[in-house]
């Protein structure tokens, strides 16, 4: 776990928000929630603050937490083809190696995005960082055949995987 310079307790709720509002893709609202219901001196280190946000999701109901994971982009799908990743998904998608996709992989991956999406309602959802395209496509083809409510479960805690990765290199890990 890494120490932030300055403790989340003791910035402004509009601070706060600013600096950790993206931590949940597009989903400020974790942010602001977890500023509302106050924030303790165990939020000063990234597995803290990672504790106080996820908490936040799991408070929110299905229609919240379906919203959460919808904003989260495809894998070498057409927005990061297009460009039009976060700055922080750009750069989890191209450390996987993910920019870097034959033709063979990317038709894989687009095939994988369509029948996950229509399956579940979501997009496919890995933190990313330390695996490499070869080891995505294998997971990616498992999970698209998990059922309904394991696959809800797993995407909810890839997306907390990825907050605490994004938080922890917020904190200088």
């Amino acid at each position: 776990m890494f120490v932030f310079p300055q403790p989340p307790a003791e910035m402004t709720r509009d601070a706060f928000v600013a600096r950790f509002g993206g931590v949940y893709e597009h989903s400020p609202w974790v942010a602001e929630r977890a500023w509302d219901a106050g924030l303790g001196e165990e939020t000063a280190t990234s597995g803290g603050l990672s504790g106080a946000l996820h908490a936040q999701v799991m408070a929110g109901d299905e229609d919240e937490r379906l919203a959460l994971l919808r904003a989260h982009p495809d894998l070498a799908g057409k927005l990061a083809l297009a460009g039009g990743l976060t700055a922080e998904s750009s750069a989890e998608q191209a450390g996987a190696g993910l920019d870097q996709c034959t033709p063979e992989e990317l038709a894989e991956f687009q095939e994988l995005n369509a029948r996950y999406t229509a399956r579940f309602g979501f997009p496919y959802i890995l933190a990313v960082k330390g695996r490499h395209r070869e080891q995505i496509l294998e997971n990616f083809r498992a999970r698209v055949e998990n059922d309904p409510e394991a696959e809800l479960a797993e995407a909810i805690e890839q997306v907390r995987r990825i907050a605490l990765l994004r938080l922890e290199a917020m904190a200088g890990g």
